[in-house]
């Protein structure tokens, strides 16, 4: 049995990443800030499927988070044969309105994060000769608007890049892009989503089962929904300028409130 690391596994897409891992026999390590909700987790997955679910309490925004999920990952006699990524957060308010310490924080968890426990990962998989990586960024990556897409740009390029520097050695690395996913993301961030059309949701499950399978065909970039494919679509065929400000009015109608 292959053993899978997801971080942010409490809700949304980690969630759904861990029910889907779960039910098809992958044991699991569990990554996120509370104790509490990750035991419930392990216990309910662990009684529905059998599979064996580790439990690593870990805040990913310190340096002692980070350096404990390391750790883990590269334990060579309890290996990880799939990382994901998931951990992240959104900030409410525009560039300038949002504390430097809020922003730092986010670059710790979306950059810093990702890349010394993709690092971790790799490293170990590489030596094995085989393994994968999903890192979760967003379609927010590819338009200019703020942090939190420049964040996930971040990861996209990083991701791509590293996929490429592994070539041959087995392991394969993905970028998931999503758009918007019903999940606790605003809710925490405390950011309004009545002002978001039906039909620009997806499901965190489906949305799940196609990055696996965009993984197992060997894509580094996944925007797992025809709809979003589609925007993305004329998102590159757009000027960068008039993409600016579509982008700005975009996020100021179905962004915070």
């Amino acid at each position: 049995m292959t053993t899978a690391l997801i971080t942010g596994s409490t809700a949304g897409i980690g969630a759904a990443f861990a029910r889907r891992l779960a039910s098809q026999g992958h044991n699991l390590v569990l990554v996120a800030r509370d104790t509490e909700r990750l035991a419930e987790q392990a216990t309910e997955l662990h009684d529905r499927h059998g599979i064996e679910a580790e439990v690593l309490a870990a805040d990913l925004s310190t340096e002692e988070g980070i350096a404990s999920v390391e750790t883990r990952l590269g334990d060579r006699t309890h290996p990880v044969d799939l990382l994901v990524n998931n951990a992240g957060f959104g900030n409410k308010g525009r560039y300038l309105e949002v504390s430097m310490a809020d922003e730092l924080t986010m670059l710790k968890v979306h950059v810093e994060a990702v890349l010394r426990l993709t690092s971790a990962a790799t490293e170990s998989m590489r030596s094995r000769g085989r393994g994968g990586v999903i890192n979760v960024a967003s379609v927010a990556a590819f338009v200019p608007r703020g942090t939190y897409g420049a964040s996930k740009a971040w990861v996209v390029q990083f991701t791509q890049g590293a996929a490429r520097d592994l070539g041959g050695t087995g392991v394969r690395l993905m970028a998931l892009c999503p758009g918007f996913v019903r999940t606790e993301f605003h809710q925490r961030a405390g950011m309004g989503t009545d002002n978001i059309p039906g039909w620009l949701w997806l499901d965190a499950d489906k949305l799940v089962a196609a990055a696996l399978a965009d993984l197992a065909r060997g894509r580094t970039v996944s925007i797992p929904d025809p709809r979003y494919k589609a925007l993305m679509g004329v998102v590159k065929l757009t000027p960068r300028g008039l993409l600016g400000g579509v982008s700005s009015r975009t996020g100021r109608k179905y962004g915070p409130q």
